[in-house]
């Protein structure tokens, strides 16, 4: 028995030993942190296990008023079983820009920090807007290569800022989330991205089609740092979380201690009242409590198509129609949504451990859109009926 348990570490630390010095390294930080917790990909709590830099609380917080029949409505049974089932963790619904409903399950509460994953990549294209309007990053139709000289690929010199930020960036990438060994995973827990990103390569025509990639919303956030010259944590706390009232310091993750950069395709901890911030600020074409802090054009182009063929997506947005009305939408892995549906003034947070038909063979952005979002939107449409009634 003794030399079976020998053999077995000997044979685990060669198996270590050969990962180490391979360049797949990363998933040494990857066992640790998420596979030897228990998951197979990163999950909502998983920011305590990394390097994260601060986004600042507002010093004037603005708390969203509740509205007059705040918790008055309960949702309904079936709604209920399906939060359980894709165990849920928050449901906010937001009507006329005071809160109507919210409930938390498994042990979260109003103020718990969740990670979001992709919804920080409407974050991003946001402050991208920001900087256009600011001179820092002259349009949409400047050139990457201004900012990130070594971009390696045959159409490196081609791709715009708005080719990032609208998904057409030509680049290499597999948007893999359960494939330890695939470029998505390495971003996730390799220590330096930017030079990950360098490396993934500008292949085909950019500016011509959408194709939805993790890795270009990162470089994209490496042109907003070298643009400003200010980390993206520094550039939303001062562009965004301050000036939108935020009641709590958020978290984004970063490749590494100190000053690392931050994995701008996902990964801002926050707790949904202040997620549900930048929804209203899009509903609101820009503008926060009267205040200019996007523009309006800049809003407008964000939520509509860019590519005829490509309806879903606009300019970090995600958009649907539902019930013949137009939504707009921030997702996130795992089913993380911050649902807008303008017409009805309606705003929808839902975050969780679980979406609908998660196909671990692939990507879960194989599909455009699951029936888990359907579900939440229509409990908060069925919500806002009984306003009217009462």
């Amino acid at each position: 028995m003794k030399k079976i348990l020998l053999g077995l570490v000997l044979f685990l630390a060669m198996v270590f030993s050969l990962i180490y010095v391979s360049k797949y390294n990363y998933l040494l930080t990857g066992i640790s942190t998420v596979y030897l917790t228990g998951h197979t990909t990163a999950y909502l709590t998983d920011y305590k296990k990394f390097y994260n830099d601060s986004i600042l609380k507002s010093a004037k917080p603005q708390p969203w008023p509740l509205h007059d029949f705040y918790n008055q409505f309960p949702t309904s049974n079936a709604l209920e079983d399906y939060h359980k089932d894709r165990k849920t963790v928050a449901y906010l619904v937001i009507k006329s820009d005071s809160i109507l409903y919210e409930k938390y399950y498994d042990g979260f509460g109003r103020d718990s920090k969740s990670n979001s994953f992709s919804v920080v990549k409407s974050v991003v294209s946001a402050l991208m807007g920001i900087a256009i309007q600011d001179g820092d990053i002259k349009s949409l139709d400047q050139k990457v290569v201004d900012f990130i000289p070594d971009l390696k690929g045959p159409y490196a010199d081609q791709v715009t800022v708005g080719d990032l930020s609208s998904m057409a960036s030509g680049q290499k990438w597999s948007e893999e989330y359960y494939n330890p060994f695939s470029v998505t995973s390495a971003s996730y827990f390799i220590k330096d991205l930017d030079a990950l990103i360098i490396d993934q390569p500008i292949t085909e025509k950019p500016g011509e089609k959408f194709r939805y990639k993790s890795g270009t919303t990162q470089l994209l956030g490496m042109v907003i740092k070298k643009a400003t010259g200010k980390t993206l944590s520094d550039y939303l706390t001062e562009k965004l979380w301050q000036p939108l009232g935020a009641e709590k310091t958020a978290l984004w993750q970063l490749d590494s201690e100190e000053k690392g950069m931050e994995k701008a395709f996902c990964c801002l901890a926050t707790n949904a009242r202040d997620f549900a911030r930048i929804g209203k600020l899009y509903k609101n074409h820009g503008r926060w409590n009267g205040t200019k802090l996007l523009d309006s054009s800049f809003v407008e182009l964000s939520i509509k198509p860019r590519f005829e063929e490509s309806p879903q997506y606009g300019y970090g947005w995600w958009l649907d129609d539902f019930r013949g009305k137009k939504v707009f939408m921030m997702r996130g892995h795992l089913g993380q949504y911050i649902l807008v549906v303008p017409e009805e003034d309606l705003i929808v947070v839902r975050l969780g451990h679980l979406k609908d038909e998660v196909n671990k063979n692939k990507s879960s952005l194989s599909d455009p859109f699951t029936k888990d979002i359907y579900v939440y939107l229509e409990g908060g449409l069925e919500m806002i009926k009984n306003i009217s009634k009462n």
